[in-house]
């Protein structure tokens, strides 16, 4: 992968560099002390991935990628930990390194951008500060909720319904209003547990009580269920 380092600190851009230079799969580019100099050299050059500082002088991190029509992987690095809710609300965004960096630590956040580069419509893990633990995209996700972090484990979601420019997410702990399309939210679900069985219900198969005729109960819910959907539903029940 092709990738180019922006930091305003020689020091910090020398260490990713260090780094990037003990995995095979990396090639450097370039180096840059600012967000303007990476802008041009973007506008002429492709690259799969970035080492992006977010206090920057004048243009932080946050504003670079702002205004990237196509933004490219990124890795975000810093010396602050408080801006992880932020960055989780950026798509191109894949892992949130804290300074210093461990070579470890590095590792993790590269096979990360290499799994989201094989499998572009998997889950990818939400950012997560250097030293907290890593989302297991199989088992669960993190929602943004009043500017915090709430994680979500799939097997205890039974129902996710759209409301607008909201979801709730009903589980069996306690509901959550999130504000994300029905459609963002399904590409970050397990397709072995969740299946949508309406254009505004997405439901945990495991989780069905009964079926019938065109509706399916959930838990104390009932669902309907739409023509089109409903021969998948059929085809992923156990049925005897």
């Amino acid at each position: 992968m092709n990738c180019i380092i922006v930091d305003d600190e020689t020091a910090a851009r020398t260490i990713v560099s260090h780094l990037c230079n003990q995995v095979d799969s990396l090639q450097v580019m370039d180096e840059f002390p600012n967000a303007m100099q990476a802008i041009k050299f973007l506008n002429k050059n492709d690259v799969d991935l970035i080492f992006l500082d977010i206090h920057m002088p004048d243009f932080t991190g946050f504003d670079f990628i702002d205004t990237l029509k196509d933004p490219p992987k990124i890795v975000l690095t810093t010396s602050d930990k408080n801006f992880a809710i932020e960055a989780f609300e950026y798509d191109c965004i894949i892992d949130y390194l804290v300074k210093p960096i461990t070579l470890p630590r590095f590792l993790k956040a590269v096979q990360k951008v290499e799994n989201a580069a094989t499998a572009p419509t998997s889950i990818t893990a939400a950012a997560t500060p250097s030293g907290q633990a890593d989302t297991v995209s199989e088992k669960e996700m993190y929602v943004n909720i009043d500017r915090r972090l709430i994680k979500i484990e799939f097997e205890k979601v039974y129902l996710i319904e759209a409301k607008g420019d909201y979801i709730l997410i009903k589980t069996e702990d306690k509901n959550y209003t999130v504000h994300s399309t029905l459609k963002k939210i399904e590409e970050k679900l397990p397709v072995s547990l969740f299946l949508k069985v309406h254009r505004s219900f997405i439901i945990n198969i495991t989780k069905i009580v009964d079926i019938e005729d065109n509706s399916v109960l959930i838990a104390r819910d009932v669902i309907p269920i739409s023509r089109s959907n409903r021969p998948e539903l059929m085809k992923r029940l156990n049925l005897l």
